[in-house]
């Protein structure tokens, strides 16, 4: 029998329609938080709460979980981290695409660690000392870490355009075990980006052997998304059963004209694998791209948008081919003038993002820039274009399923426990939205405006986000893998 005082709660969100996470059907039923948990769902009438929030007609859900992001270091300079709650994200995973904010120290910026923010962010020796530095801020969202491998070459290698030596392959795998006992949730690499470029598929295997043992994934940005990128699906695969670890493929696309249509084979690919390894991936609801500008880039693309230049600040949020035309050359010698760069890429196929976007398999992740001066759109609006324009203006899934893909999916690929479901005793991380206009404002002309129809959002049991703005609120914290102990795959 519950006593009265069992029925006391902090908050208490009153006749809204919760979605629980798990993909089953909406209900209407009340949710009780005390402290950072939940400790009720149903019919709470008869219950006392500190907060009584009339959330009626609005979607109650897990919290979104962002599982491709470079917000290493936006977790320090930018601990509100509005361009993440004001669109219902209450955990992120950071240290994708092979570039981690640690382990690694230096005095001069390396190609592609530009993604993460400037030369003063990288003073961290150790992932731990990186995680406490998280933990001490702390920001308005939690944290899962991977390790990145270019990161790791950065700082094992004199030079990274060749493979590692023996030697150099134990240091980084010591570095990475080092930080797998701190909590980190795998190894992340980016083939595609030069400094790794060069790395062999046995050379990722052999320091990737360690993750095993405390049931770490790998994640990739692979080596190819264009002609070659069932070759490099299958890279992935090899890696993983070689590893016996989880494979998960970033941002999986297929780019370039010549290859529109080729998520078919793709996804059949991943299909296939899967009944014989484990297996995941994300995908982000846009047919552009963004990353550094570089020419092989250029090359699949349609159109380029500079997000930022440092040789060339005024060039920020222009097309490429119109500073090419001033300038009086090619796109390509434009580019190089531009350098360092970041770009967006207009090299998809819509019909493969719907495709892709449609696999049950398929997890959210923003993969927003938060240091570009001009980013994607997706940095703000990933999530409530999934939920506004993919699932309740196109049908191209439920509602139910949305918010599965962004919740209970991804806390299962990730291993992130206690999260991802709206359940008693699991964390108060809550998103609640309108479900008749929430959608996406970012444009590529605007990309940092708000969604709209994001109502509130906690996290651990604090309101991170309401009535349109930040409350000020930082409850995140890291969620740290594991602790050291070995853990299932």
């Amino acid at each position: 029998m519950t006593s009265r005082n069992d029925m006391q709660c902090d908050l208490l969100l009153h006749g809204g329609i919760v979605i629980d996470g798990t993909g089953s059907a909406r209900m209407r039923a009340d949710v009780a938080v005390r402290d950072d948990r939940i400790v009720a769902i149903g019919d709470l009438a008869d219950w006392q709460a500190g907060r009584k929030l009339d959330v009626s007609g609005k979607v109650v859900a897990p919290g979104f979980i962002d599982v491709h992001t470079h917000d290493d270091y936006a977790l320090l300079a930018k601990p509100d981290m509005d361009m993440k709650v004001s669109q219902g994200v209450t955990s992120v995973v950071v240290g994708n695409c092979g570039f981690s904010l640690a382990p690694l120290t230096f005095t001069k910026m390396h190609p592609g660690l530009d993604l993460l923010g400037d030369e003063q962010a990288f003073r961290f020796t150790t992932f731990g000392d990186f995680a406490d530095a998280v933990d001490a801020a702390p920001p308005a969202v939690n944290a899962a870490f991977l390790v990145g491998h270019a990161t790791l070459r950065f700082g094992a290698l004199d030079r990274t355009d060749r493979a590692a030596t023996g030697a150099e392959i134990k240091i980084m795998r010591d570095r990475l075990e080092d930080s797998l006992k701190a909590g980190a949730t795998g190894l992340s690499t980016g083939l595609f980006y030069a400094p790794a470029r060069e790395a062999p598929t046995a050379e990722v295997i052999a320091i990737g052997e360690v993750l095993k043992a405390y049931g770490a994934r790998y994640v990739t940005h692979m080596r190819d998304e264009t002609e070659g990128v069932i070759d490099s699906l299958e890279e992935t695969f090899t890696i993983g059963r070689e590893c016996q670890v989880r494979a998960i493929v970033s941002h999986h696309k297929v780019q370039g004209q010549n290859n529109h249509g080729r998520s078919v084979d793709s996804l059949a690919c991943i299909d296939h694998h899967c009944q014989h390894q484990p297996i995941g991936f994300d995908v982000y609801p846009y047919a552009a791209s963004s990353t550094i500008l570089k020419a092989d880039s250029i090359a699949t693309a349609s159109r380029v948008m500079v997000t930022w230049s440092h040789a060339m600040p005024s060039a920020t949020g222009r097309d490429l081919a119109d500073i090419a035309a001033e300038m009086g050359c090619d796109i390509y010698a434009a580019a190089d003038r531009l350098q360092p760069a970041g770009a967006i890429y207009f090299s998809m196929n819509e019909a493969d993002v719907q495709r892709i976007l449609s696999h049950p398999n398929a997890m959210i992740g923003s993969d927003g820039l938060p240091f570009d001066a001009h980013p994607h759109p997706r940095l703000w609006g990933t999530f409530p274009r999934v939920l506004g324009h993919y699932a309740r203006d196109l049908g191209l899934f439920s509602l139910e399923e949305a918010v599965r893909r962004m919740t209970s999916l991804s806390a299962a690929q990730f291993d992130i426990v206690d999260r991802g479901t709206l359940k008693t005793g699991n964390f108060a991380d809550i998103t609640v939205f309108d479900p008749a206009t929430v959608i996406d404002t970012a444009s590529f002309e605007r990309p940092m405006q708000a969604a709209a129809g994001i109502a509130h959002v906690f996290v651990n049991g604090r309101e991170v986000w309401a009535d349109g703005g930040s409350t000020g609120n930082r409850p995140g914290r890291t969620l740290r893998h594991g602790q050291g102990v070995a853990a299932a795959a």
